[in-house]
């Protein structure tokens, strides 16, 4: 039986350490052990002190009113009535002793090391510099102190009622502590009086405390329904008062037990605790009721002003909205001629290469392998393409083990043979080919184009396998398969240089390997020969999933987005300092605020996690390099109290702004989601006139997204190369529209915001205009149509509508693009690409179409260029990129193919005649049915064509495919 003990607790240990260890090793080679130390010392010692405090003191107060008994319980029939229970319990009296105490500690232990980061916090605080307008306390206390005193004082109380709970409990059952009984007698002894009273006082002076800290967080009071947040006048007149009376009322109560404590009369700490609930009542409820109804209702506006105002400010500075440029902005509704002429460097960098659609056509034209893969939603950079900046859309070609057959399917290839992607693929944002495919700049096996040469080895990524093992004795050719080739093995093969460089902990040992043989499940590791001395096995390689990991204080943006740095592949990763302990600003729900039609559609692509918040920075952006796994973090908000604390928690992790490297820096952008948490409160708090924001009649709200019609859902931000009207050249930027606030609001465009996303390309130094955030305000009778009204004016449009229908009947689906809006011309400008997809064979989406609005006036051609004519008068003066002839790689649709004419939309359409008679008409529908079979044929055989990368019979199916559809539109029209 020992035996079996001992090799219980041996198996025991090792699966422990199977977890454990390995997290030690893997924080090892990532150079972070200081992180999991820190973090799991401070645990530690948390744990210890929450479960010493809870466990000791009900252990204290269980154990003295035992001792304290007395040695003859009195008699009558109430103790009578005791002495069963007596007896039952006694048999298990030690038992419970030691069982109790352990128990609560160890929830209250488990408590206390929640808090390690309250505490590190508190301890490597320092003074932000800004103090509340309402006691002038530095913002350090709110950020810093407050927190952990709350935590403090919650924790003393808990530990005293339960301290309290159980004294009482034995005084009464060992007979300290009587309710009945004859009258004169002492209802306790005197042991059980100086311990209840000792726990009483206690009690009292933690809801003192409670109180006066009150008096603090009433600061950041959001409450449902409130028109502002923060202290009101009622608050501040008769709350906080109320809260200061009620702490000294419960310390005189709590001098009242220590009295009765001595002198043994409990009457006056009864009376205090009467006194303080009738207190609460009047001073804390009944009071503030009335001055809220009776002086403050009757002149609301003018007595809620001044708090108002410190809430807007507040809000204003806490999310990084203190310095916007707001610009009255008379937008144009009327199209002439030539009005294009002046906003040239925006339309010629239009995108029309929806990230979140085409990723079909990257897996159709670039994925190679079925074991490749890309995300469903791409990325959106820039880069420099012959000398010019230019709009990318990017992705990196994935491992994916689901593409592989089932004869593949093995622990050996899914393990040491499919090992990393390969490959970065690039497409220009505003052009295409002339049948519609991404006209790539980057991409095949291996990697050619303008990227110049890099290491395209994807070790690390968002699909990557949960654990691969790479590397092999020096000197051999290796196992890993790097890329498919032509050549009779049709692989070329790869050995990861584990001797040179470090991806992930060391298998080679036998006791990791056990350790890992245990931690993934798989005895594999054990036995077999290509787990080497030289071994090194790679996991937890989600880019966000290691930032998260060796930075667990940053809030990390949902996207993460590669980008070719100093000749490696890296992700980049957008990490914010947040807290809700920000006096009167106004508190945003993150996953709301981040959730559009994006993330709820997207696999790759999410809201954050659930928080509530009253301040945020982007402090940190990270990289984590896609061969080695290598994580760098680099401060960004230089001048962020939160991130300057864990620096000093966690010195060294975090590089300095200097160490960015200008190739760095040209792909660092401004973030997704802190945008949609700052237009979600741009929403209201444009509005900086405190009796305006009072009256809410000016509020707006996020546009649903248009091209979502099986739910109401905000419509997500785009980046975009845009001059706003104040700058003088466009930036790389992101926008978002604004709407009237209301059900039944009309749907016209009443704000336009974008923020310079462009860091600039210098080494160590952000742009100047980086993060600037421009929103343009229209007037309130403004007639510009919204998103959604918009995209209505282009479904109601007859010719539109009807090209649309022809191409849906040709058995394909059309897919409206991202509805863009641009402010040029003098006003706003939408601009949506309509891709054409065949429902069913080889499928994957082709822009055909471009569709765009100024005004009233819609245009609908083959190109942006044409489509921009037709809205102004046949000449819009703009230059537009998708007319551009630019350096592609094959694989290309058009790289061989004939250019064919395409139909040019609702410019050129000549109505045909009306079929009259019963001979025409038959005739019109057969020439119909037979032209909508035509176009079907031909998007199948296009589809099929581009497939085998046979590029003339593309060509040859587009040519097919626009006769089609000339035909099918001249027969509709005759149908009338």
């Amino acid at each position: 039986m020992p035996t079996m003990a001992v090799l219980g607790g041996l198996v025991l240990v090792v699966m422990v350490l199977a977890q454990v260890w390995t997290e030690v090793l893997w924080y090892n080679q990532l150079g972070y052990s200081q992180v999991l130390w820190t973090q799991w010392g401070t645990r530690a010692a948390l744990f210890v002190l929450g479960f010493a405090a809870m466990g000791g003191a009900v252990l204290a107060s269980l154990s003295y009113a035992y001792r304290a008994r007395p040695v003859y319980a009195p008699s009558d029939p109430e103790q009578a009535n005791l002495d069963q229970y007596r007896e039952a319990i006694e048999p298990l009296r030690r038992l419970v002793g030691v069982v109790a105490p352990i128990v609560l500690g160890l929830f209250a232990a488990g408590a206390a090391a929640a808090q390690w980061d309250t505490v590190q916090l508190f301890w490597h605080r320092s003074a932000v510099g800004t103090t509340d307008p309402q006691y002038g306390i530095d913002l350090g206390f709110y950020f810093f102190t407050l927190p952990l005193l709350r935590f403090i004082v919650s924790f003393v109380l808990a530990v005293t009622i339960l301290s309290g709970i159980v004294a009482v409990a034995t005084h009464y059952l060992y007979g300290g502590l009587r309710i009945g009984g004859p009258a004169g007698q002492p209802r306790a002894t005197r042991a059980a009086r100086v311990h209840l009273s000792t726990i009483g006082a206690v009690i009292m002076v933690a809801i003192a405390a409670n109180y006066w800290l009150d008096r603090y967080s009433i600061l950041m009071k959001n409450s449902d329904g409130a028109k502002f947040a923060g202290a009101s006048f009622t608050d501040v007149t008769a709350v906080i008062p109320a809260k200061a009376i009620l702490a000294v009322a419960a310390l005189v109560v709590a001098a009242a037990f220590v009295a009765a404590a001595i002198g043994g009369n409990w009457r006056l700490p009864a009376i205090g605790i009467g006194a303080i609930v009738v207190a609460a009542v009047v001073i804390g409820g009944i009071y503030p009721a009335i001055v809220q109804r009776f002086q403050v209702q009757p002149n609301q506006q003018d007595a809620e002003s001044i708090y108002i105002q410190r809430n807007i400010d507040s809000t204003l500075t806490a999310y990084g909205l203190n310095d916007i440029e707001i610009t009255e902005y008379d937008a144009k509704v009327t199209a002439e001629a030539g009005q294009l002429r002046e906003d040239a460097d925006t339309t010629a960098s239009i995108r029309l290469l929806d990230p979140s659609i085409v990723s079909p056509s990257f897996k159709q034209l670039q994925q190679i392998r079925g074991f490749y893969s890309f995300p469903d939603t791409l990325s959106v950079d820039r880069y420099d393409v012959e000398d010019e900046s230019r709009d990318t859309v990017v992705a990196v070609r994935e491992l994916d083990l689901s593409g592989l057959s089932s004869s593949q399917q093995n622990w050996v290839n899914e393990t040491t043979v499919y090992t990393h992607g390969f490959g970065l693929v690039a497409a220009y944002g505003n052009t295409v080919t002339t049948r519609g495919a991404p006209a790539f700049w980057e991409g095949g096996i291996p990697s050619t184009g303008s990227m110049g040469e890099y290491e395209p080895r994807v070790y690390f990524g968002q699909s990557s396998p949960t654990y691969s093992i790479v590397g092999g004795a020096e000197g051999t050719t290796g196992w890993e398969l790097d890329y498919p080739t032509d050549s009779n093995d049709g692989a070329a093969n790869t050995r990861f240089p584990t001797q040179t460089v470090s991806a992930g902990p060391s298998i080679g040992s036998l006791w990791n390997k056990l350790l890992y043989a245990i931690k993934f499940g798989d005895e594999q590791i054990l036995f077999s020969d290509r787990v080497t001395s030289d071994s090194q096995i790679l996991y937890d390689r989600d880019p966000a999933a290691r930032v998260q990991k060796v930075a667990p204080y940053l809030t990390l943006d949902g996207r993460v987005y590669p980008a070719v740095v100093d000749g490696r592949i890296k992700w980049i990763v957008d990490g914010y300092t947040t807290t809700d302990q920000y006096p009167y600003s106004a508190s945003e729900s993150l996953d709301s605020a981040t959730t559009d039609s994006l993330t709820q559609t997207s696999d790759t692509v999410s809201a954050l996690q659930p928080q509530t918040v009253n301040y945020i920075r982007n402090s940190v952006k990270a990289t984590v390099d896609a061969y080695d796994g290598s994580v760098d973090l680099y401060t960004w908000d230089t001048e962020d109290p939160i991130l300057k604390a864990w620096s000093a928690t966690f010195p060294g992790s975090i590089k300095p702004m200097s160490e960015i490297s200008s190739d760095l820096m040209s792909h660092l952008r401004y973030p997704e989601d802190l945008f949609k948490v700052q237009r979600t409160l741009l929403s209201k708090y444009h509005v900086q006139d405190a009796a305006q924001f009072f009256s809410g009649n000016d509020f707006w709200q996020l546009p649903n997204d248009p091209t979502v019609t099986t739910t109401e859902v905000a419509q997500p931000p785009y980046y975009l190369t845009l001059r706003m009207p104040t700058q003088d050249s466009a930036t790389f930027s992101l926008m978002s529209t604004f709407i009237p606030s209301g059900d039944t609001a009309r749907e016209v465009l009443t704000g336009y915001v974008a923020v310079d996303a462009d860091a600039g390309s210098t080494a160590g130094v952000k742009s100047e205009d980086y993060g600037k955030i421009r929103l343009l305000e229209l007037p309130r009778d403004s007639t510009v149509p919204g998103p959604g009204q918009a995209s209505a004016n282009f479904i109601n449009d007859s010719t539109i509508s009807q090209q649309l229908n022809l191409l849906e009947q040709a058995s394909s689906t059309v897919r409206r693009g991202n509805l863009l809006t641009l402010p040029v011309g003098g006003g706003l400008l939408y601009v949506q690409p309509v891709y054409v997809q065949a429902s069913s064979g080889t499928t994957f989406p082709s822009l055909q179409r471009v569709l765009v609005s100024f005004g009233d006036e819609t245009g609908f051609a083959a190109t942006l260029s044409e489509a921009l004519d037709q809205v102004f008068q046949g000449d819009s003066g703009a230059e537009t990129g998708d007319t551009d002839n630019v350096p592609t790689v094959t694989p290309s649709p058009e790289a061989t193919a004939t250019p064919t004419p395409t139909p040019t939309g609702t410019a050129t359409a000549t109505p045909a005649p009306s079929a009259t008679s019963t001979d025409s008409v038959a005739q019109a529908k057969a020439d119909l049915a037979a032209a909508l079979a035509d176009a079907n044929q031909a998007i199948q055989d296009g589809q099929a064509a581009l497939a085998d990368n046979d590029f003339a019979a593309y060509g040859e199916a587009q040519t097919r495919l626009d006769d089609a559809i000339q035909r099918a539109t001249e027969a509709q029209d005759r149908l009338g």
